[in-house]
């Protein structure tokens, strides 16, 4: 964190959040040492339940609702279950909000587990929060009203933890808010979803949104099981409570404590309370929360709980606050514990808590979680963007919930550990925020570029990224152009820039009616008849090729590029790697000279396809480098 240049024009940067309010007595929200609210700011911070305008500060300097929609829905705000104000009664929105821009909070942890110095990615950067998801969810009307409302109030940077449509763009709002900002030069950073690993199962890829998947960090939280038959499990719990008593307990599965069919899965109300009382249980992921099994477990008189993955989620942890001392396995450690417990006549067990361990090899891998590629909606445009942290993130949290977010959780803690893309996004709208106090002239795309062209895929043994739901290496439409590299991003060498004029070429490419234009970016636009537009010629910072599989004729197709010079002069050379089996890869010019800054110089990629079976996909990566900057590109070549 000592290499970024935290200059006291990081003060002047605004982080928009929208999500579900904020807390603002959390330490992450105080201003100490910040200067005056910046004169560009036009936001407020509104009154409501339990919220004045007293509860903002230098830090938090807006604080807004919108549920207009929701009410229109729903019906009026139950003030006894939520705040009809800017209030987080949840936790998510505290989180996001301090992940992004946090100030340093030291001491912080959750239990003790994580134990350090909190800090948000620009801890000098200012926040203004618009709550818009409630109880029943997070309504398109509202979400829109308040991207209008941040850009008015002068955001630097939008960052959304929400989405997860899959509708065309002009159909959706977050894409239709998003192009609004874009053009007012507003970054709006989005999380990727958390439907993976399933292909295709990404929200939030319009070109002008930057899509951000999710990376594990180098910290884990183990809790082994230790098994009657002297085996041992590693898994991984945040339960901090009354410990088991130090000896071997009673050990049953969850299906055979059950008259339901799926017993195994630990529902409410499915456990027989005698086959559990005294023993630790053994309950299968799926369905509902995991935090929530534990509960049912300890409701029918259980006193601990393993919690086995599944094949949907392999060897991905996560790791939870239980409500009773708990801890999560991967499948395979599932499988052999539940062999030990149908094998067995007198199963026994116990849970050994190991506390936090840094220093975990390998790491990032991606989360299983995290959605993925292809782009369903323009297979042309490679989603996601980039990966960053988002497994057991350590962040701010609501006052008014405990860190399980269930009902029955009367634990209340000023940091919570929670995972998914939600967590990742806010890593990326802090560091773009970071990189726009550093570059003020920078448009959005050149900040992603900037992002994206420095991020990495390889660890420092030159291994390559994991993927921990396959235990193979990742691949672009996991990773898309890496994980974040702050430091790098700062100085680049080269970007990729798109003005609105690009994306309103994108959708003429996209063969967009004048009606579908102005839904999307609400102004009259014809394309040029004249002109062809092509997806492959809008100037993204990576390549997604698709061949049809069926040849008719020449499966060749061409990208242009244009790059612009942020760095010192040089001659940058290109290169291709590794060797794409069926596709022949040119590349023109081979060379790009630059003589001074913001020069432009274009090149165009042409791929050459041969016939290949439908479903294959062949990766690699482009490099431009002066021997000083190497300006990356990922490519992900399919035959559909």
């Amino acid at each position: 964190a000592a290499l970024f240049p935290e200059s006291e024009s990081a003060s002047e940067v605004v982080i928009g959040v929208l999500d579900t309010g904020v807390w603002p007595e959390s330490k992450s929200f105080a201003d100490t040492g910040l200067g005056p609210i910046p004169s560009s700011w036009k936001g407020a911070c509104e009154s409501g339940t339990n919220f004045t305008s007293a509860n903002c500060n230098k830090k938090l300097i807006g604080a807004k609702y919108f549920a207009k929609g929701y009410e229109a829905a729903l019906g009026a705000i139950d003030e006894t279950k939520e705040s009809r104000s800017p209030r987080d009664d949840d936790g998510h929105g505290t989180h996001t909000a301090s992940t992004a821009a946090g100030s340093v909070v030291e001491g912080a942890s959750l239990f003790g587990y994580a134990q350090g110095t909190a800090r948000g990615m620009a801890t000098r950067a200012r926040v203004a929060v618009y709550k818009v998801c409630w109880i029943g969810g997070c309504f398109s009307s509202d979400i829109l009203a308040a991207m209008e409302k941040a850009i008015d109030d002068n955001v630097n940077v939008l960052s959304m933890s929400l989405g997860g449509g899959m509708s065309d763009y002009y159909r959706d709002s977050v894409a239709i808010g998003s192009f609004a900002a874009m053009e007012k030069g507003i970054l709006v950073s989005c999380s990727a979803g958390n439907a993976g690993p399933t292909p295709y199962s990404l929200s939030n890829v319009a070109p002008w949104i930057t899509t951000v998947g999710a990376g594990t960090l180098d910290r884990d939280f183990p809790a082994f099981v230790s098994l009657g038959n002297g085996k041992n499990f590693s898994g991984v719990s945040l339960y901090r409570g009354s410990p088991l008593p130090g000896k071997m307990l009673p050990f049953v599965y969850a299906g055979n404590a059950s008259n339901a069919t799926n017993g195994n899965l630990c529902m409410m109300d499915t456990l027989i309370p005698e086959k559990v009382a005294g023993k630790i249980v053994l309950c299968d992921r799926g369905m509902n929360a995991r935090v929530q099994k534990g509960a049912v477990v300890k409701a029918a008189g259980g006193i601990g709980m393993v919690l086995s993955n599944t094949a949907t989620n392999g060897e991905e942890l996560v790791a939870d606050a239980h409500l009773l001392p708990a801890t999560a396995v991967g499948q395979k450690s599932g499988d052999a514990i539940r062999d030990y417990l149908f094998s067995n006549p007198n199963p026994t067990v116990t849970i050994l808590f190991e506390g936090t361990k840094v220093g975990i090899e390998p790491s990032p891998v991606v989360a299983a979680f995290s959605s993925r590629g292809p782009n369903s909606i323009t297979s042309e445009i490679l989603k996601p963007d980039m990966i960053a942290p988002g497994v057991n993130i350590l962040a701010g949290w609501s006052g008014a919930v405990g860190p399980t977010g269930l009902a029955t959780d009367t634990r209340r803690v000023d940091f919570n550990i929670i995972s998914g893309t939600s967590m990742s996004c806010p890593h990326v709208s802090g560091l773009a925020g970071l990189l726009k106090a550093a570059h003020p002239d920078w448009s959005p795309a050149a900040i992603r570029s900037a992002l994206m062209t420095t991020a990495y895929t390889e660890y420092k043994n030159k291994q390559k990224m994991q993927d921990i739901a396959t235990g193979k290496p990742s691949t672009p439409f996991d990773h898309g152009a890496g994980h974040v590299d702050p430091v790098s991003a700062l100085n680049p060498g080269l970007v990729y820039d798109l003005t609105a004029e690009d994306y309103l070429g994108f959708l003429c490419a996209l063969n967009y009616t004048e009606f579908q234009i102005r839904s999307l970016a609400r102004r009259n636009f014809s394309c040029d008849a004249s002109k062809r537009y092509r997806v492959t010629d809008l100037n993204y910072p990576s390549f997604a090729v698709n061949f049809d599989s069926v040849m008719g004729g020449s499966n060749v197709v061409k990208h242009t590029r244009t790059l612009t010079n942020v760095g010192s002069p040089g001659t940058y050379k290109v290169s291709v790697s590794p060797e794409t089996p069926g596709v022949k890869i040119s590349v023109e010019p081979q060379t790009l000279s630059f003589s001074q800054a913001n020069e432009k110089k274009s090149y165009t990629m042409t791929f050459s396809g041969s016939s290949q079976p439908t479903g294959t996909n062949v990766f690699a990566r482009l490099e431009w480098s002066d021997g000083k900057y190497t300006v990356g590109s990922p490519i992900a070549i399919s035959w559909t």
